[in-house]
């Protein structure tokens, strides 16, 4: 039976990119099916395309093919890679962008380079490795190609992952980096959730860099919290998030991923400065 390929990019929707990718995949393999998971990754944001990918496969058909394409180094020695784990199959550069999917696939327990000219387009370009390396190495995965035949074995070892966020404990709560931004501007940082449940009800959010601090209810979801008001809460990947009822984090806080922010507890009488007249 066919796989399924999921496809992660950022290559936008007003090009031809993504529909030249489907095309490839559906000449060599007509019978897969493939889910976009989303082509509006920033341009070159290798680590939201791994953010993105690492807490979407996981809800995938499982044994399926994953396909990402987030490759501000395509044409360089940056090698091309297809994973192998216990949960499915991965093709992309080797750029960090796969590996935390990997590990939430169970782990990479096998690794080969994209460099068999028979599984690559007739020509390939050196700026659009998704039309002509990546896309015709998944159309074959997806029907049952054996993976070894695509390229010679790496190491495992060797594959390139992105530097560890940071997050540290605090006396009273924690600081942690901003991982990603939504569509909603919710603010999801690599704070495990357990980090925030023993802190109260009242919490003070802040840039690491700024003074300012914003007061935020520790909530379970956005209607704790009044409207326009701040809420730290767990999120559906089981990080901690900030959000704001009826509005965009992101711009209240002011902050981008890679921005460390400090969470701790505030008095219990405090209340978000949103809603002060």
């Amino acid at each position: 039976m066919d796989r399924v390929v999921s496809f992660t990019t950022d290559y936008g929707l007003t090009d031809g990119f993504v529909a030249a990718c489907h095309g490839v995949i559906a000449r060599l393999a007509p019978t897969v099916r493939v889910i976009d998971v989303t082509h509006l990754v920033p341009p070159g944001d290798v680590r939201r395309g791994a953010t993105v990918l690492a807490q979407t496969v996981p809800y995938l058909p499982g044994g399926g093919v994953h396909l990402a394409v987030v490759d501000p180094g395509v044409g360089t020695a940056r090698r091309g890679v297809a994973l192998a784990t216990p949960g499915g199959l991965l093709v992309g550069p080797d750029n960090g962008l796969l590996c935390d999917a990997a590990d939430a696939l169970g782990g990479v327990r096998a690794a080969v380079e994209l460099t068999d000219p028979a599984w690559l387009a007739a020509r390939v370009s050196a700026t659009f490795h998704g039309r002509d390396v990546f896309a015709p190495v998944a159309a074959r995965l997806a029907t049952g190609a054996p993976m070894a035949q695509a390229g010679p074995a790496v190491d495992p070892g060797t594959l390139v992952r992105l530097p560890e966020p940071v997050v540290e404990s605090t006396s009273d709560g924690f600081v942690a980096e901003v991982l990603s931004v939504d569509h909603f501007g919710n603010v999801q940082v690599a704070a495990s959730a357990h980090l925030l449940a023993p802190l109260p009800g009242r919490l003070h959010v802040r840039p690491q860099d700024t003074e300012s601090a914003r007061v935020a209810v520790h909530g379970r979801t956005f209607g704790d919290a009044p409207v326009g008001g701040l809420v730290a809460h767990a999120d559906s990947a089981g990080l901690v998030a900030l959000s704001v009822n009826g509005g965009r984090a992101v711009d209240l806080l002011g902050v981008v991923p890679g921005t460390l922010l400090r969470v701790w507890a505030a008095p219990a009488d405090e209340v978000p400065r949103a809603t002060r007249p």
